[in-house]
């Protein structure tokens, strides 16, 4: 869902440089995509795409290396022409403008990149300060702003610091501070903590996710790793070779995934079985044996109607993994059970009786009894 915002479609300076904190609620679509295709000869990177994002919310673009995500969000800030479908960006449909439009829509658009792409010889502030200069900006308008960004993503005192002498999550920082220091109301980043460890990918995570919540910025984040998507974001669209094969709240997506691109995804984030029951797993059933279903939700009395469900003695039920966690401030969890197995109808009627009762139910394999 959209935020209230700190910021309207205003830049972060103005003849005062000072931020706006008043509070002030930002509603409607910012970016909208209806059935957008895109081709390279042969190649299909997008395929009739459709989604929309809403003003202030940071949304999460989820895919495998080649699935499209670095097109489709090219797409949007027009440095790629579509095919087929229309664009909308705040308020303006990308294939009606000429050149000089578009330049204007991107000035409102800021991009943060995987390999941080900072210019070596100049220093942190002479980074940052980079698009107020090449807007045309006062100096003294140049100064405010940058040293405001630098407060925000805690870099004052690196602003006289080549980026040789920086770490990676501080070369981030800057890059953050430069794409946001102009003020755009929509901030797109590319795989912008692939090459960060985990801690700091948490740390930069935070840091846009405060960013978002101060300023008001629209973020939409491109990213293969499903823990970026838990950690920050509202909503989240599975892409799949160049097509959206899953989109919702996130939460929502981490209870039910529906696709099968998203359950294996979300085995990424989720504790593993124990290494002696997955090294025994089997794809087909064996005979005398015992079927793995893994079953989510994310309501407690889900889970009642569930193990009420599996204490019938016909399914022979026993638990051999469990684990709850919280998304969006909601619980979500999944239950592994073992069933004794005796052919496909039984197992797909307790299936269906599992998904009677709003849960997700995927079977993971077959293991001996």
């Amino acid at each position: 869902m959209a935020k209230s915002a700190g910021l309207a479609a205003s830049p972060l300076i103005h003849s005062e440089c000072a931020i706006n904190d008043s509070t002030l609620q930002r509603v409607g679509a910012i970016v909208h995509l209806d059935s957008v295709s895109r081709s390279f000869g042969p190649v299909v990177a997008l395929d009739r795409v459709s989604l929309t994002i809403e003003r202030g919310e940071i949304f999460g673009i989820i895919g495998r290396s080649g699935a499209g995500k670095s097109t489709l969000i090219r797409t949007i800030n027009a440095l790629e022409r579509i095919d087929a479908g229309r664009i909308v960006v705040d308020g303006r449909e990308l294939s009606l403008l000429d050149e000089h439009e578009l330049n204007g829509v991107r000035r409102n658009i800021g991009m943060i990149f995987q390999h941080f792409n900072l210019l070596s010889t100049k220093t942190v502030f002479g980074n940052v300060e980079l698009p107020l200069k090449l807007a045309g900006r006062t100096h003294r308008d140049r100064k405010l702003a940058v040293y405001r960004l630098l407060d925000l993503v805690g870099l004052r005192e690196k602003a006289d610091v080549c980026p040789a002498k920086l770490s990676g999550g501080q070369k981030q920082r800057v890059g953050i501070a430069r794409a946001l220091v102009a003020g755009p109301a929509l901030l797109l980043s590319d795989e912008a903590t692939s090459a960060l460890d985990p801690e700091t990918t948490l740390s930069i995570l935070r840091l846009l996710k405060e960013l978002n919540r101060t300023l008001g910025v629209t973020i939409v984040l491109i990213t293969h790793e499903m823990s970026v998507i838990r950690e920050i974001c509202d909503r989240v669209a599975v892409l799949d070779h160049g097509r959206i094969v899953e989109q919702g709240p996130v939460w929502q997506v981490f209870a039910h995934p529906h696709a099968e691109l998203t359950r294996r995804l979300l085995r990424t984030v989720r504790p593993p079985l124990p290494e002696a029951l997955q090294q025994s797993l089997e794809n087909e059933p064996l005979p005398g044996g015992r079927a793995l279903l893994r079953v989510g939700g994310s309501e407690f009395d889900q889970y009642s109607a569930v193990l009420t469900a599996l204490a019938e003695p016909r399914w022979q039920a026993q638990i051999v993994h469990a684990e709850v966690d919280r998304v969006q401030g909601r619980p979500v969890g999944t239950v592994t059970f073992s069933v004794r197995y005796r052919g496909g109808e039984p197992q797909r009627a307790l299936c269906a009786l599992l998904q009677r009762q709003s849960a997700d139910v995927e079977v993971l394999g077959y293991v001996a009894g």
